[in-house]
């Protein structure tokens, strides 16, 4: 039996690495997730949820640069799945990117099997279901890729433990009720709860002073611990904090920056942080704290961590989380990437000086809300997306886009008032290793928070008002981070640049799950005129078929040409 399992991982490795998913010579992990609906209660109160192998939230992934993890997804609920890997670049394989543009969803009963290479890259990363609203039931963990022991990092990479904080907001409706209350044209509202870890804590302890409040983490007095910090809710921003303790920034969405000390850190949705924590207080019980930011109320989930040799439970006095936004875009401005750090560092090599290469294009994209047969639905540039029974990148491949979908139904400037809103998969064309500055203005009152997948980008730019072309002298030129989010605060603009050096079918979403669902995203398509294995892979052999292309023969395969 055991034969028999190793033969199979080494026909699987094989074929992966023979198809270029998998690069030889760089360690292969094998994982295995079943993914099914549990009963859980994180809030008390008990509600279906979507655990992987038993567990909510899913398993902690980790792994080092250049790492080939292959990951076998068997979907074991009663409705299509998927699952995303934001941030992980997947270099010249959007294959691999998990969205419905770029992948059929697993259906019951079936499996897929993943083939990632976490290739030049470091930081603190997360993994969420990217289909229906399954985001807020749970499929989500953490991916944490170390530096590979030859290259330096700036800091003691020998801290004393390493700890996962998976931080989030939280509903106790159903995914289903969810996602029909959308359909139905009403929004979600603010949510029930917060979550640490799949938990909320609360700030009293038993007669025994345990109880609920097990402590989370454990930590030796005087030693360094490393914190991975992610928000993965699907609406609200977030204020972390550690009761009696400051935190040294060190990394943040695979970027080293420059190491300041922070009292607290606005963590938007689908963002990570990497802090250094100093156990250097009394001996005692502390509060990690992780608390709503912009909503009417507050609501706040606080865990426990204890020095090992503890004297004492933790104050109920809770340091204050910061109020106003302006606040949060001040701390966004004093993010600064590390220059002299030795790390991976994203493509073209040499980028640290993205301030002297010439832009290609701009393009200006502007979120709005509009009413749409009586129902609420979010729009890019006048179009709000909808998926295809056909992913974009299928239609694509199999040289039939035309019969699923039409490229730059938007134009690379928003109107000055978008009235109308069209309904309809959104795809721009985007030049190959072109230079682009993209602009997101946010025209609402409310907090956005973007990704673009298979890319960092290079955040240069936030203020309050309308972007114009003046605006660029305002930019950080010199040391903005390399990251792969970025908020928008209310009226706000953000600009960021980026070299398309990735060829595929890339994902530019909202972060906020309500608005991603209703409209707010679209693709961009890194096309090259001529196919060659050296710029993109083929079409995995495994890649499950839907839509019309479920019947049709595939492609001639791309060749090193």
């Amino acid at each position: 039996m055991v034969a028999t399992r190793l033969m199979m991982l080494l026909i699987c490795f094989l074929a992966a690495a023979t198809s270029g998913l998998v690069e030889a010579g760089s360690p292969t992990f094998f994982f295995t997730w079943n993914v099914t609906y549990g009963t859980i209660s994180p809030l008390g109160i008990p509600q279906q949820g979507i655990l992987i192998n038993g567990q909510f939230p899913g398993p902690n992934i980790n792994s080092t640069t250049n790492d080939n993890l292959v990951i076998n997804v068997f979907n074991k609920l009663d409705e299509p799945f998927l699952l995303t890997w934001p941030g992980i670049q997947h270099k010249k394989n959007s294959w691999q990117d998990g969205v419905l543009g770029t992948n059929c969803p697993i259906p019951p009963g079936k499996n897929y099997t993943y083939y990632l290479q976490v290739k030049d890259q470091i930081g603190s990363y997360i993994y969420h279901p990217s289909t229906g609203f399954h985001r807020a039931a749970g499929g989500f963990g953490g991916l944490c890729i170390h530096s590979r022991s030859v290259v330096p990092v700036p800091y003691n990479r020998f801290v004393e433990d390493d700890f996962t904080l998976l931080i989030g907001d939280w509903y106790t409706r159903s995914h289903v009720e969810l996602g029909k209350q959308l359909d139905s044209g009403k929004l979600l509202g603010k949510p029930d709860g917060v979550l640490i870890n799949g938990k909320s804590g609360r700030l009293d302890y038993d007669s025994d002073g345990k109880g609920d409040n097990e402590p989370l983490f454990t930590m030796k007095a005087g030693k360094v611990y490393k914190y991975r910090i992610c928000n993965v809710g699907v609406k609200t921003s977030l204020n972390f904090r550690i009761q009696g303790h400051t935190m040294k920034l060190v990394e943040m969405e695979g970027s080293h920056v420059v190491q300041n000390e922070y009292e607290s850190l606005d963590v938007h949705v689908g963002q990570c942080f990497t802090v250094l924590v100093t156990a250097n207080q009394d001996p005692k019980d502390y509060y990690l704290i992780a608390s709503t930011r912009f909503t009417r109320t507050v609501i706040t989930t606080t865990a426990i961590v204890r020095y090992s040799d503890s004297k004492g439970l933790a104050s109920p006095d809770l340091p204050k989380a910061p109020v106003g936004w302006d606040w949060s875009l001040n701390q966004f401005r004093s993010f600064r990437w590390n220059l002299t750090a030795s790390a991976a560092r994203p493509n073209p090599q040499g980028s640290f000086h993205y301030g002297g290469i010439p832009i290609n294009r701009t393009i200006r994209l502007a979120n709005t809300a509009h009413l749409v047969n009586g129902k609420v639905r979010f729009a890019v540039n006048g179009v709000s997306y909808v998926n295809s029974e056909t992913p974009l990148k299928f239609a694509e491949y199999y040289g039939i886009p035309e019969e699923v979908f039409k490229y730059n139904v938007i134009s690379d400037k928003p109107a000055d008032e978008i009235e109308n809103v069209t309904l309809q998969p959104n795809v721009m064309d985007a030049t190959y290793k072109a230079f682009m500055e993209i602009v997101l203005e946010n025209r609402q009152n409310t907090m956005q928070s973007w990704i673009l997948d298979g890319y960092a980008f290079f955040a240069v730019g936030m203020e309050p008002g309308t972007w114009n072309p003046d605006k660029r002298k305002s930019y950080n030129l010199i040391d903005a981070v390399s990251r792969y989010t970025i908020q928008v605060f209310p009226n706000c603009w953000a600009a960021i640049l980026v070299s398309m050096d990735n060829a595929g079918m890339w994902n530019l979403r909202s972060n906020i799950w309500e608005r991603n669902y209703l409209g707010q995203q679209l693709y961009l398509s890194v096309r090259l005129h001529k196919r060659s294995l050296r710029d993109e892979y083929n079409m995995p052999d495994n890649a499950l078929l839907c839509g019309i292309v479920a019947n049709m023969s595939k492609p001639t395969p791309y060749s090193l040409q």
